[in-house]
């Protein structure tokens, strides 16, 4: 096995980093892996928003409601980008072009999570350590704002990379039995059975990370995250829309 394998089957989310700054040629390697990521018919539809204003820093953290963010060494923005493309089309055809169909704006959120992921893979080789944001999605008219993003773009996720400074943990994952299909989709019988085993994994996983916090099984977790929701998130769509993006959707 060689190591970027054995570097990604210990993938774990890190929270707290070291006091340590991310050398710039290393984070110049990190920027030359998203540029050679694999990309939708060629189009490189997103961007990355490099954050180093501290206020700005403590904005997003506020969005995402997380205090750990602001403290990031690292904390990067990736975007969803028609807006390049849109305008290098009507600078050539001087006139306006297909660009903002829903087509377009999931080709744009696909690249943008490629993008994201690869950094992943090439900073977790290096020995960085990295957290995904999707709680910057929190409040994205004010993300939008934030970060001065122009119409036909759109936030997808935030990253945030630097020396670890704590050792958690590898988190449980359900059994691949329940997630790869061969020739067509399986539906079993019963879902709570055929993760029982997992259920008590979990719990133990929980337990041991913090004998103080709730334990918590994973189809209670399931349970309480589709119970809840957020009004913000809840309108993605139509912000997508106030950005610009013509998503098929009715008044």
């Amino acid at each position: 096995m060689n190591n970027t394998i054995k570097k990604q089957l210990n993938h774990r989310t890190i929270r707290e980093f070291k006091e340590e700054r991310i050398p710039e040629d290393i984070f110049n390697t990190l920027m030359e892996v998203a540029r050679q990521t694999a990309s939708s018919v060629g189009l490189q539809s997103y961007s990355i928003i490099r954050v180093t204003d501290p206020k700005i820093k403590m904005e997003i953290a506020n969005i995402c409601n997380q205090e750990y963010v602001a403290r990031a060494p690292e904390l990067l923005i990736f975007v969803a980008d028609q807006f390049r493309n849109r305008t290098i089309a009507n600078e050539k055809e001087n006139t306006e072009v297909e660009s903002v169909s829903m087509d377009f704006f999931f080709q744009a959120i696909t690249d943008t999570c490629l993008g994201a992921q690869n950094v992943v893979n090439a900073a977790e080789s290096m020995d960085l350590g990295t957290v995904y944001l999707g709680s910057v999605l929190n409040d994205i008219e004010k993300l939008v704002e934030v970060l001065n993003l122009p119409k036909f773009t759109f936030p997808v996720l935030g990253l945030g990379i630097g020396y670890p400074n704590q050792d958690p943990q590898l988190k449980p994952r359900m059994s691949m039995d329940l997630r790869v299909f061969e020739n067509q989709y399986k539906v079993f019988d019963n879902y709570l059975q055929e993760i029982k085993d997992y259920d008590e994994e979990m719990q133990t996983y929980y337990d041991l990370r913090d004998a103080n916090n709730r334990v918590d099984s994973f189809s209670n977790q399931v349970v309480a995250r589709l119970k809840s929701s957020n009004p913000k998130r809840e309108a993605m769509l139509n912000i997508a829309k106030k950005q610009g993006f013509d998503l098929g959707l009715k008044e």
